[in-house]
């Protein structure tokens, strides 16, 4: 599944379709997707893993998923959920979800809470980790709501940079542990899109996918955890977890 970083390399790719008129509307979406022919893009955004066309009234939102993908000015041999033809190019979008967003955008979203926004607030962040104290922290890596744009490779990234358990709970992690927490889940996000533009993302994994601990040498701990039951990599010699096990 695309993460955040990942979606703000499409809404910059994007950005050429900014007060450009849809031509042509096709693809396989079940959407009125006629309602954009003729209509003028006038902003092109993003919220955590959501993709945003902003027309005047309303918003395309697309999710790509699990295996979601785009193209500019290309196409695969697959029919497209959605392809948009303007004037000085067309996007195709496949295997994605999309949805009409009513009203303003910043009506529907609270761009606090996107990890990779100017206005991102960790203090909200924390505000509402502190609500949940019994959540594992690799369930509320993954809470949107908390840190949108989040993903399962920065969740095992920042789980092993930081020294904590992927089953450790919210509540048992010492202060000064769950603000770093908040902190590298941003911090690493816009490494992993400077990574990923040059293409070198998986040269800088540390643990996820990997089978080798890089601090001890010891076996890395792979398994599905959580109640989202996603794939986490961890070191149970380098990552305590929190409360210790009695």
């Amino acid at each position: 599944m695309p993460e955040g970083p990942s979606i703000i390399i499409m809404r910059e790719a994007a950005t050429r379709f900014r007060g450009k008129t849809v031509r042509e509307v096709d693809g396989n979406s079940k959407l009125d997707l006629q309602r954009m022919r003729g209509r003028k893009v006038v902003g092109v955004r993003s919220w955590g893993k959501h993709f945003l066309l902003e027309f005047r009234g309303f918003s395309l939102r697309a999710h790509l998923l699990l295996f979601g993908s785009w193209l500019i000015d290309a196409e695969k041999a697959a029919t497209p959920r959605l392809s948009l033809r303007f004037d000085n190019g067309t996007l195709n979008l496949y295997a994605c979800s999309l949805k009409y967003i009513e009203g303003a955008l910043d009506e529907a979203y609270d761009w606090r809470g996107d990890v990779m926004a100017p206005e991102w607030d960790p203090k909200l962040a924390r505000t509402k980790l502190k609500r949940q104290p019994e959540v594992l922290v690799c369930d509320a890596l993954l809470h949107q709501d908390v840190f949108a744009g989040v993903g399962n490779i920065i969740k095992n990234e920042v789980l092993f940079r930081i020294r904590v358990h992927p089953a450790s709970t919210v509540g048992a992690l010492p202060p000064r542990l769950l603000g770093k927490m908040i902190k590298d889940a941003r911090d690493y996000s816009f490494q992993f899109l400077e990574w990923k533009k040059q293409y070198v993302l998986r040269q800088h994994w540390l643990v996820h996918n990997k089978g080798q601990c890089p601090n001890c040498g010891g076996k890395l701990t792979r398994q599905h955890m959580g109640t989202r039951n996603r794939r986490t990599f961890f070191c149970v010699r380098c990552q305590p977890l929190y409360p210790p096990p009695a």
